[in-house]
């Protein structure tokens, strides 16, 4: 197996001059960059990755924990994550916890033995504490976990407000909310809290209905929402606190005989792809799905070169308007 030495005396260059090639550091002449390329295929010659992290302490690479990675709202954060680490020269190691906290907790340690620069924590369990005795860089999604963690969020009670004031406005007199598990200490409960007030302050008949913990579980969605249609026949609007869960609220709205929006208006959030693909076409609170990506990656970046950042990172929602209301 050819060594850097083999490649160095080989494109007749010194060993420092081909380390400073694949680090990408320093002025390297484009024909001596080509050179130290071509004669490291000649000779098959594959990089120590784990060699080259210990000696600039970097690996380039950063670990991604998310919940459910079929979920559309994380699958499309992964690719944004993603695209944004490629962009700064990393790779993404995607670890997917199904909100399991042995798992999760698994996935910390190979990615502490795989030294990553940093993490980017988008799980929802109840564990938290390893996280706080980590020693690389670390951003949260949608939770804060400590006050010297950095953390980003969208403006979750604006976005319940939004949508409360929408279904309002359209004249509905009952109005259901399903949204997750509100033990789970998740920034999104502010969406429920919003939603709550604002019935209140307008004497809006409420219900409001909690997944069970595992709330990225599509297969309960459809027994919630036909209970909820057999209890409360004259509900009239419906905000859920993600696209999904008011895709499945459409088709428990048909399969009831009730017409969208004329018999009830449904609301989701997010503003996944899917949302104008379904059907009647889904109103939404619109998260700003690219930028959370981006800025996490950022925030990864602030922390590995000691330039300041903020903790606190709340994004603003827009409601996009669509045939369900």
């Amino acid at each position: 197996m050819a060594t850097i030495h083999d490649v160095a005396k080989k494109a007749g260059v010194s060993v420092t001059t081909v380390s400073r090639v694949l680090n990408n550091r320093g002025y390297i002449s484009e024909k001596t960059r080509n050179n130290v390329f071509r004669t490291m295929e000649e000779l098959n010659y594959q990089p120590n990755e784990l060699a080259r992290s210990l000696l600039r302490k970097q690996s380039n690479l950063i670990g991604l924990i998310i919940p459910n990675v079929s979920h559309p709202f994380f699958s499309e954060l992964a690719s944004y994550v993603e695209y944004y680490a490629y962009q700064q020269n990393s790779k993404v190691l995607l670890c997917n916890s199904h909100m399991d906290p042995v798992k999760e907790k698994e996935y910390i340690e190979m990615l502490k033995r795989n030294r990553v620069d940093g993490i980017i924590m988008g799980s929802h369990t109840l564990e938290v504490d390893e996280y706080r005795n980590l020693n690389s860089p670390i951003v949260t999604i949608d939770r804060q976990i400590d006050e010297n963690i950095p953390f980003i969020s969208s403006d979750n009670y604006r976005g319940g407000q939004l949508a409360t004031e929408l279904l309002i406005q359209k004249g509905c007199r009952k109005i259901a909310h399903i949204c997750g598990n509100l033990k789970l200490n998740m920034l999104a409960n502010q969406r429920t809290q919003a939603f709550e007030e604002l019935t209140g302050r307008h004497n809006i008949e409420h219900v409001t209905i909690q997944t069970d913990m595992n709330v990225f579980d599509q297969k309960q969605y459809e027994h919630i929402i036909h209970t909820l249609l057999q209890e409360h026949p004259d509900v009239d609007g419906i905000f859920s606190t993600s696209d999904i869960i008011a895709a499945f609220a459409i088709k428990e709205c048909v399969r009831a005989g009730k017409r969208i929006p004329e018999d009830v208006r449904i609301i989701g959030y997010d503003d996944v792809n899917a949302a104008n693909w379904i059907v009647p076409e889904i109103t939404t609170v619109k998260q700003p799905i690219e930028e959370i990506g981006r800025l996490a990656i950022e925030l990864i970046r602030k922390q590995l070169e000691d330039e300041s950042f903020e903790r606190q990172n709340i994004l603003p929602v827009k409601l996009i308007e669509r045939a369900t209301t």
